[in-house]
């Protein structure tokens, strides 16, 4: 037998680490279930890697979201629920029908034909609702944008972002207002699902602008709490370290 091409040899490794008699005994336990979250982390070390521009990382965060697919492929080849050809053929299949302009005979196509397809798609499920097929898996601020995008789309939107912005003002008042421990938590629900509104508005993706929020804060602490006796000083004196660190960063990346 010759040389495997890559994505052949990544299949047979699995294959036998799954092997119930001669495979790893961690990967032979494993189900879809047990390995999802794994699925979604890689998915978000490959994010980490394109916002952090490292080109060698992303190579490697892709392989390891690579085998994430051929783990679930083959433990459904398994079960006899489908396989890795299964998976390629359905993807290909998606791509091609939804750019008929590139594979078909529709002379125009781009982005909103791609949406009228995708509608098409989801009028044939059995869920109606224009929120069919938006996951519960995803992350709260993304899941959040997209439920909103779904109902723009059927004009349940704000015309402009002065919509969403008052509604902000108006979550933030009801939030201070409450004195119970479960009407603060759907409060600031209700004004986290508003900002996303205004990022949405703003055309700014909310957990793009988060994880940037959360790099830049930790970059700035890493400074700060380098300073002799940092967990001594004031309230006070750390805020000066921290105007002092964001000084030097906006005139870093400037």
């Amino acid at each position: 037998m010759g040389p495997l091409v890559p994505l052949d040899r990544l299949r047979e490794i699995m294959r036998r680490l799954r092997d119930p008699k001669t495979g790893c005994e961690w990967d032979t336990v494993q189900t879809f279930e047990t390995i999802a979250p794994y699925t979604i982390e890689e998915a978000y070390e490959v994010a980490d890697a394109i916002a952090r521009k490292d080109m060698d990382a992303l190579a490697d965060e892709l392989g390891d979201l690579q085998l994430q697919v051929v783990f679930h492929a083959q433990m459904a080849e398994e079960a006899g629920l489908f396989t890795l050809e299964d998976v390629v053929t359905r993807i290909s299949d998606k791509m091609e029908r939804r750019h008929p302009h590139i594979f078909g005979d529709a002379e125009h196509g781009g982005h909103h034909l791609w949406e009228i397809i995708k509608a098409e798609e989801r009028a044939a499920s059995p869920d109606k609702s224009a929120l069919a097929g938006v996951a519960l898996a995803l992350p709260a601020l993304e899941r959040a944008a997209k439920l909103q995008r779904r109902a723009a789309r059927v004009g349940f939107d704000w015309p402009d972002a002065s919509g969403p912005r008052e509604k902000i003002d108006e979550e933030l008042a009801e939030l201070e207002a409450e004195t119970e421990h479960d009407r603060k938590l759907e409060e600031l629900g209700d004004l986290l699902f508003a900002v996303v509104n205004l990022a949405r508005h703003l055309n700014v993706e909310p957990e793009t602008a988060l994880r940037e929020a959360n790099r830049k804060f930790e970059r700035r602490f890493r400074t700060i709490e380098q300073a002799p006796g940092f967990a001594e000083m004031s309230l006070e004196e750390k805020e000066a370290l921290w105007v002092a660190a964001k000084k030097v960063q906006a005139e870093t990346s400037a």
